[in-house]
């Protein structure tokens, strides 16, 4: 798997080294930015057929969306897996509208945080940040203000129910061929997992374990630090 046509069409880096990443550094990294930003190299859109959504479906979207909108702040320990074998453990941290924050445990040495207008992805090991414009990405799903799945801009594809669950897959109307999938438990409604699949068909999904909501955080974890200071937009 390469990281290269994300780096370099969709996002813009910087860095104050030229010493190369070693290739476990360069794999992690791939998997964090699939995570959340799935490829934005295609400029050909794929064909998508919305789903033909009955009454049923509707109403569990809507709860859904009004479940997502409803949310100010949660923190949950998370667990992260691929299809090409990788795992990985951390923190995440959501502030809606907005913020989020993806702290992974070491020996992983890197860290995603959504400031609002840019994800911003920072390689400790390098001391380098990647960012991509926070509206390309399926973060945005999850931290941007008054969300609507019901729009157009966003096309509900698929909607599975288990026991006690609803996943709903999502891709944007302009998307190159990959997919969000939240899934949920139901009574009371909660964000358990997302699955985000890229127009490789490589998946990674992320476990929420131990979810807190309505806490306090201190803002500054949304900001990022380099070892020459704290990383702004001006940066860019």
């Amino acid at each position: 798997m390469s990281q290269k046509p994300i780096v370099s069409v969709a996002a813009k880096s910087l860095s104050g080294k030229s010493a190369k990443p070693s290739f476990k550094s360069l794999f992690l990294k791939s998997v964090a930015i699939i995570l959340l930003a799935l490829s934005l190299a295609g400029k050909a859109t794929a064909e998508v057929t919305p789903l033909a959504l009955k009454g049923a479906d509707k109403s569990d979207i809507l709860r859904v969306q009004k479940y997502l909108n409803g949310l100010v702040t949660l923190k949950s320990r998370f667990l992260q897996a691929s299809s090409t074998g990788n795992f990985a453990e951390g923190t995440f941290y959501l502030s809606r509208p907005g913020k989020m924050r993806i702290e992974y445990d070491p020996p992983v040495q890197f860290l995603i945080v959504a400031d609002g207008t840019w994800l911003i992805y920072h390689d400790k090991e390098l001391d380098q940040i990647t960012h991509l414009p926070l509206g390309m990405t399926p973060a945005d799903i999850l931290v941007q203000d008054n969300l609507s799945l019901l729009s157009g801009e966003l096309i509900v594809t698929k909607i599975e129910r288990g026991p006690g669950i609803i996943g709903i897959t999502l891709v944007r109307k302009d998307d190159d061929g990959g997919q969000i999938t939240l899934i949920f438990s139901d009574k009371p409604l909660q964000l358990k997992k997302w699955i985000v699949v890229d127009p490789q068909g490589i998946k990674t999904s992320v476990s929420l374990l131990s979810t807190q909501r309505d806490i306090s955080f201190d803002p500054k974890i949304f900001n990022v630090k380099l070892k020459s200071g704290t990383w702004t937009p001006g940066d860019k």
